[in-house]
Protein backbone atom coordinates (compact mmCIF):
# COMPACT_ATOMS: atom_id res chain seq x y z
CA UNK A 1 0.00 0.00 0.00
CA UNK A 2 0.87 3.93 -0.55
CA UNK A 3 2.38 5.16 3.27
CA UNK A 4 4.02 8.41 2.82
CA UNK A 5 7.08 9.12 4.69
CA UNK A 6 5.77 12.41 6.00
CA UNK A 7 4.17 12.86 9.38
CA UNK A 8 4.16 13.36 13.10
CA UNK A 9 2.66 11.51 16.06
CA UNK A 10 2.05 12.62 19.62
CA UNK A 11 1.59 10.40 22.52
CA UNK A 12 1.28 11.50 26.45
CA UNK A 13 1.52 8.49 29.23
CA UNK A 14 0.71 9.24 32.63
CA UNK A 15 1.89 7.45 36.58
CA UNK A 16 1.12 8.57 39.68
CA UNK A 17 4.75 9.93 39.88
CA UNK A 18 5.43 10.53 36.06
CA UNK A 19 4.05 12.04 32.64
CA UNK A 20 5.58 10.97 29.52
CA UNK A 21 5.42 13.12 26.42
CA UNK A 22 6.84 11.67 23.04
CA UNK A 23 6.62 13.30 19.74
CA UNK A 24 7.85 11.76 16.29
CA UNK A 25 8.17 13.86 13.19
CA UNK A 26 9.20 11.77 9.71
CA UNK A 27 10.43 12.74 6.57
CA UNK A 28 11.52 11.32 3.54
CA UNK A 29 14.92 8.90 3.14
CA UNK A 30 16.34 6.72 1.67
CA UNK A 31 16.65 4.45 4.68
CA UNK A 32 15.39 3.88 7.60
CA UNK A 33 16.94 6.17 10.63
CA UNK A 34 16.09 6.76 13.70
CA UNK A 35 17.61 9.70 16.03
CA UNK A 36 16.22 9.76 19.84
CA UNK A 37 16.58 13.09 22.44
CA UNK A 38 15.50 11.65 25.25
CA UNK A 39 16.88 12.28 28.98
CA UNK A 40 20.04 10.85 29.33
CA UNK A 41 19.41 8.32 32.44
CA UNK A 42 16.90 6.84 30.12
CA UNK A 43 19.71 6.03 26.88
CA UNK A 44 19.42 2.53 27.65
CA UNK A 45 16.50 2.21 26.45
CA UNK A 46 17.65 3.66 22.88
CA UNK A 47 17.94 0.35 21.23
CA UNK A 48 14.81 -0.85 22.68
CA UNK A 49 12.85 2.44 21.29
CA UNK A 50 13.89 1.85 18.28
CA UNK A 51 12.97 -1.70 17.71
CA UNK A 52 9.72 -0.46 18.76
CA UNK A 53 9.45 2.53 16.05
CA UNK A 54 10.35 -0.06 13.18
CA UNK A 55 7.12 -2.55 13.81
CA UNK A 56 5.06 0.42 12.53
CA UNK A 57 7.94 3.13 10.43
CA UNK A 58 9.66 0.61 7.72
CA UNK A 59 11.44 3.91 5.86
CA UNK A 60 12.41 7.05 6.42
CA UNK A 61 13.97 9.70 8.91
CA UNK A 62 12.21 9.07 12.13
CA UNK A 63 13.27 12.17 15.10
CA UNK A 64 12.09 11.48 18.41
CA UNK A 65 11.45 13.86 21.13
CA UNK A 66 10.91 12.40 24.72
CA UNK A 67 10.08 14.20 28.14
CA UNK A 68 9.95 13.42 31.25
CA UNK A 69 8.00 15.32 34.23
CA UNK A 70 8.15 14.02 37.88
CA UNK A 71 10.10 12.84 41.09
CA UNK A 72 12.46 9.87 40.98
CA UNK A 73 14.87 9.77 37.29
CA UNK A 74 17.91 9.96 39.49
CA UNK A 75 19.37 10.48 42.87
CA UNK A 76 21.68 12.82 43.74
CA UNK A 77 24.47 12.00 46.53
CA UNK A 78 26.68 15.02 47.97
CA UNK A 79 30.29 13.79 47.48
CA UNK A 80 33.22 15.80 49.70
CA UNK A 81 36.65 14.81 49.58
CA UNK A 82 37.82 16.82 52.96
CA UNK A 83 40.93 14.99 52.63
CA UNK A 84 41.68 17.38 49.72
CA UNK A 85 39.99 20.14 51.84
CA UNK A 86 42.31 19.75 54.38
CA UNK A 87 45.50 19.98 52.08
CA UNK A 88 44.24 23.05 50.26
CA UNK A 89 43.90 25.21 52.91
CA UNK A 90 47.31 24.22 54.80
CA UNK A 91 48.57 24.85 51.42
CA UNK A 92 46.94 28.74 51.30
CA UNK A 93 47.82 28.94 54.97
CA UNK A 94 51.57 28.48 54.06
CA UNK A 95 51.22 30.79 51.24
CA UNK A 96 49.72 33.53 53.17
CA UNK A 97 52.82 33.10 55.68
CA UNK A 98 55.40 32.57 53.30
CA UNK A 99 54.46 35.85 51.48
CA UNK A 100 52.93 38.05 54.23
CA UNK A 101 49.38 37.67 52.98
CA UNK A 102 46.37 39.08 54.83
CA UNK A 103 43.45 37.90 52.78
CA UNK A 104 41.46 35.12 54.77
CA UNK A 105 40.07 32.38 53.25
CA UNK A 106 36.32 32.26 52.50
CA UNK A 107 33.92 29.78 52.76
CA UNK A 108 33.36 30.52 49.21
CA UNK A 109 36.90 29.30 48.42
CA UNK A 110 36.64 26.27 49.41
CA UNK A 111 32.85 25.26 48.64
CA UNK A 112 32.61 26.91 45.37
CA UNK A 113 35.49 24.06 43.57
CA UNK A 114 34.09 21.22 41.83
CA UNK A 115 37.37 18.97 43.31
CA UNK A 116 36.39 19.47 46.92
CA UNK A 117 32.66 19.32 46.40
CA UNK A 118 30.38 17.59 44.26
CA UNK A 119 26.87 16.27 43.38
CA UNK A 120 27.07 12.47 42.22
CA UNK A 121 23.63 11.49 40.36
CA UNK A 122 22.88 7.82 40.62
CA UNK A 123 20.25 6.16 38.03
CA UNK A 124 17.65 4.42 40.10
CA UNK A 125 16.09 1.36 38.34
CA UNK A 126 12.52 1.94 37.24
CA UNK A 127 10.66 -0.44 35.40
CA UNK A 128 7.55 1.29 35.75
CA UNK A 129 9.09 4.42 34.19
CA UNK A 130 10.67 1.92 31.62
CA UNK A 131 7.09 0.38 31.01
CA UNK A 132 5.66 3.44 30.81
CA UNK A 133 8.30 5.47 28.10
CA UNK A 134 8.15 2.46 25.55
CA UNK A 135 4.06 2.23 25.62
CA UNK A 136 3.83 6.45 24.57
CA UNK A 137 6.75 5.23 21.89
CA UNK A 138 4.61 2.77 20.48
CA UNK A 139 1.55 4.50 20.86
CA UNK A 140 3.48 8.15 19.10
CA UNK A 141 4.70 5.72 16.49
CA UNK A 142 0.89 4.51 15.95
CA UNK A 143 -0.04 8.14 15.50
CA UNK A 144 2.59 8.54 13.25
CA UNK A 145 1.60 5.92 11.07
CA UNK A 146 -1.85 6.55 10.80
CA UNK A 147 -0.81 10.09 9.54
CA UNK A 148 1.65 8.40 7.02
CA UNK A 149 -1.34 6.21 5.42
CA UNK A 150 -3.42 9.22 5.42
CA UNK A 151 -0.85 11.14 3.11
CA UNK A 152 -0.27 7.54 1.21
CA UNK A 153 -4.13 7.70 0.23
CA UNK A 154 -3.94 11.53 -0.90
CA UNK A 155 -0.40 10.53 -2.87
CA UNK A 156 -2.11 7.06 -4.55
CA UNK A 157 -5.25 9.42 -5.62
CA UNK A 158 -2.83 11.60 -7.36
CA UNK A 159 -0.51 8.49 -8.74
CA UNK A 160 -3.92 7.73 -10.38
CA UNK A 161 -4.70 10.57 -11.96
CA UNK A 162 -0.88 11.20 -13.38
CA UNK A 163 -1.12 6.95 -14.56
CA UNK A 164 -4.77 8.41 -16.34
CA UNK A 165 -2.95 10.84 -18.63
CA UNK A 166 0.17 8.68 -19.09
CA UNK A 167 -2.32 5.34 -20.09
CA UNK A 168 -4.01 8.22 -22.88
CA UNK A 169 -0.90 9.04 -24.27
CA UNK A 170 -0.31 5.75 -24.83
CA UNK A 171 -3.39 5.18 -26.53
CA UNK A 172 -2.34 8.32 -28.70
CA UNK A 173 1.01 6.64 -29.31
CA UNK A 174 -0.90 3.55 -31.04
CA UNK A 175 -3.11 4.91 -32.56
CA UNK A 176 -0.82 7.45 -34.28
CA UNK A 177 2.45 5.53 -34.87
CA UNK A 178 0.97 3.32 -38.33
CA UNK A 179 0.06 6.09 -39.22
CA UNK A 180 3.77 7.42 -39.46
CA UNK A 181 5.13 5.03 -41.80
CA UNK A 182 1.90 5.82 -44.21
CA UNK A 183 2.76 9.34 -44.34
CA UNK A 184 6.37 8.28 -45.07
CA UNK A 185 5.58 6.21 -48.06
CA UNK A 186 3.44 9.04 -49.32
CA UNK A 187 5.94 11.72 -49.18
CA UNK A 188 8.71 9.21 -50.42
CA UNK A 189 6.50 8.26 -53.61
CA UNK A 190 5.60 11.93 -53.83
CA UNK A 191 9.20 12.64 -54.21
CA UNK A 192 10.28 10.03 -56.53
CA UNK A 193 7.39 10.65 -59.01
CA UNK A 194 8.79 15.06 -59.01
CA UNK A 195 12.65 13.78 -59.87
CA UNK A 196 11.59 11.09 -62.23
CA UNK A 197 8.40 11.39 -63.89
CA UNK A 198 8.83 8.92 -66.43
CA UNK A 199 9.42 5.79 -65.09
CA UNK A 200 8.69 4.37 -61.05
CA UNK A 201 9.73 1.72 -59.24
CA UNK A 202 7.49 0.28 -56.52
CA UNK A 203 9.90 -2.35 -55.49
CA UNK A 204 12.46 0.13 -54.40
CA UNK A 205 9.92 1.94 -52.78
CA UNK A 206 8.84 -0.68 -50.55
CA UNK A 207 12.19 -1.72 -49.46
CA UNK A 208 13.24 2.36 -48.41
CA UNK A 209 9.54 2.23 -46.82
CA UNK A 210 10.45 -1.31 -44.86
CA UNK A 211 13.64 0.24 -43.92
CA UNK A 212 12.16 2.91 -42.59
CA UNK A 213 9.42 1.18 -40.63
CA UNK A 214 12.27 -1.06 -38.87
CA UNK A 215 14.16 1.62 -38.12
CA UNK A 216 10.88 3.72 -36.49
CA UNK A 217 9.31 0.75 -35.09
CA UNK A 218 8.12 1.68 -31.34
CA UNK A 219 5.71 -1.33 -30.64
CA UNK A 220 7.71 -3.57 -28.22
CA UNK A 221 8.15 -0.22 -26.51
CA UNK A 222 4.61 0.68 -26.45
CA UNK A 223 4.22 -2.98 -24.79
CA UNK A 224 6.62 -2.92 -22.70
CA UNK A 225 5.06 0.22 -21.27
CA UNK A 226 1.04 -1.03 -20.95
CA UNK A 227 3.12 -3.84 -18.84
CA UNK A 228 5.06 -0.91 -16.87
CA UNK A 229 2.04 0.59 -16.23
CA UNK A 230 -0.13 -2.67 -15.17
CA UNK A 231 3.00 -3.69 -12.61
CA UNK A 232 2.30 0.21 -11.20
CA UNK A 233 -1.29 -0.08 -10.65
CA UNK A 234 -0.89 -3.81 -8.74
CA UNK A 235 2.17 -2.44 -6.95
CA UNK A 236 0.12 0.61 -5.30
CA UNK A 237 -2.06 -1.92 -3.60
CA UNK A 238 0.37 -4.28 -2.78
CA UNK A 239 1.00 -5.12 1.33
CA UNK A 240 4.14 -3.07 2.77
CA UNK A 241 6.54 -0.49 1.85
CA UNK A 242 6.38 -0.04 -2.09
CA UNK A 243 8.35 3.19 -2.54
CA UNK A 244 11.25 1.78 -4.26
CA UNK A 245 9.25 -0.74 -5.98
CA UNK A 246 7.89 2.40 -8.00
CA UNK A 247 10.68 4.53 -8.11
CA UNK A 248 12.59 1.11 -10.09
CA UNK A 249 9.43 1.53 -12.76
CA UNK A 250 9.19 4.89 -13.34
CA UNK A 251 13.02 5.02 -14.32
CA UNK A 252 12.16 1.66 -16.16
CA UNK A 253 9.35 3.87 -18.07
CA UNK A 254 11.44 6.71 -18.73
CA UNK A 255 14.04 4.36 -20.73
CA UNK A 256 11.31 3.24 -22.44
CA UNK A 257 9.85 7.00 -23.34
CA UNK A 258 13.07 7.44 -24.34
CA UNK A 259 14.22 5.06 -26.86
CA UNK A 260 10.60 6.04 -28.39
CA UNK A 261 11.62 9.57 -28.30
CA UNK A 262 14.90 8.36 -30.18
CA UNK A 263 12.85 6.16 -32.79
CA UNK A 264 10.20 9.43 -33.72
CA UNK A 265 10.76 10.81 -36.93
CA UNK A 266 7.13 12.65 -36.53
CA UNK A 267 6.22 15.79 -34.67
CA UNK A 268 3.08 14.78 -33.16
CA UNK A 269 4.83 11.62 -31.58
CA UNK A 270 7.34 14.08 -30.39
CA UNK A 271 4.68 16.36 -28.57
CA UNK A 272 3.68 13.24 -27.17
CA UNK A 273 7.05 12.01 -26.02
CA UNK A 274 7.39 15.12 -24.13
CA UNK A 275 3.90 14.92 -22.33
CA UNK A 276 5.25 11.40 -21.16
CA UNK A 277 8.38 12.33 -19.50
CA UNK A 278 6.45 15.66 -18.10
CA UNK A 279 4.24 13.27 -15.97
CA UNK A 280 6.69 10.69 -15.66
CA UNK A 281 8.39 13.31 -13.49
CA UNK A 282 5.31 14.35 -11.42
CA UNK A 283 5.45 10.72 -10.56
CA UNK A 284 9.13 10.41 -9.76
CA UNK A 285 8.95 13.36 -7.46
CA UNK A 286 5.81 12.09 -5.23
CA UNK A 287 7.27 8.66 -5.14
CA UNK A 288 10.15 9.89 -3.72
CA UNK A 289 7.99 10.71 -0.46
CA UNK A 290 6.37 7.10 -0.74
CA UNK A 291 7.62 4.22 1.97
Amino acid sequence: MVVSMTGFGRSKADSEQHTVTVEMKSVNHRFSECYIRMPRQLMKLEDKIKKQVSHNIKRGKVDIFITITGDGLVHKNLHIDWKLIQDYYQLVNKVKETFSLKDEVQLSHLLNREEFVMIEEMEEENEELEHLVLKAVDEAALDLRRMREKEGELLKKDFLIHLKQFEKNIVELTNHAPEVVNQYRERLRKRIVEYNETSFDESRLLTEVAIFADKSDITEELTRLNSHIQYFHSTLIDYGPVGRKLDFMIQEMNREVNTIGSKANDSLIATIVVELKSTLEKLREQVQNVE
